[in-house]
């Protein structure tokens, strides 16, 4: 029986992606690996970021809004853009507190994310044959690490926040790394 993957075309999407995701893979574990060594400053380094990502948003989207006045929902927008610098000057002012909120948003990020890696590895198990359970153990460990930052609230969030990200991380890095060499296997 042949291997799948070996025997895609040399056009496949695969083998065209290969060195895209060897590079992603590699800088995601890279990335990983520091985040787990350090887990508290990664936290925080996640949060203030956000909060910058936040504020510069809302400023922008304020100075948008106030160029379109006369736009329907012109309330609205503006509404929402200084609730996004509020976000934003919040998590860059006080980032512990603001570790616990963005908890929340990891956990919901890894549960839909854990979702999707499963089912992205469940329809690519044809054409990467052994490979696809590389795939679908990323999936299972992000909804794995969603499940323990439920467990470990509040108390833990100043530190596993960082650390959980890390780990996942690192096993995304790998999956990709996995997937990009299957794909340079392709003929």
């Amino acid at each position: 029986m042949t291997n799948p993957v070996s025997a895609q075309p040399a056009g496949s999407p695969l083998r065209k992606l290969s060195t895209l995701l060897l590079v992603e893979g590699i800088v995601l574990a890279v990335l990983g690996v520091l985040a787990i060594a350090v887990p508290v400053i990664a936290t925080l380094a996640v949060t203030i970021f956000l909060g910058w990502l936040f504020l510069v948003s809302g400023v922008l989207g304020l100075v948008a809004s106030f160029m379109a006045r006369g736009a329907p929902g012109f309330w609205w927008g503006v509404a929402s853009d200084v609730v996004a610098i509020v976000a934003g000057v919040i998590l860059i002012a006080a980032p512990v507190p603001g570790a616990l909120s963005l908890t929340f948003v990891v956990i919901a990020l890894f549960l839909l994310q854990g979702i999707a890696t499963v089912m992205y590895a469940i329809e690519y198990r044809r054409e990467l044959a052994g490979r696809w359970g590389l795939m679908l153990a990323s999936g299972i460990v992000t909804l794995l690490l969603a499940a323990i930052i439920i467990g470990g609230l509040p108390g833990s969030a100043a530190w596993t926040l960082g650390l959980l990200v890390g780990i996942d991380m690192l096993f995304g890095g790998f999956a990709l790394i996995a997937m990009g060499l299957a794909g340079r296997k392709a003929t």
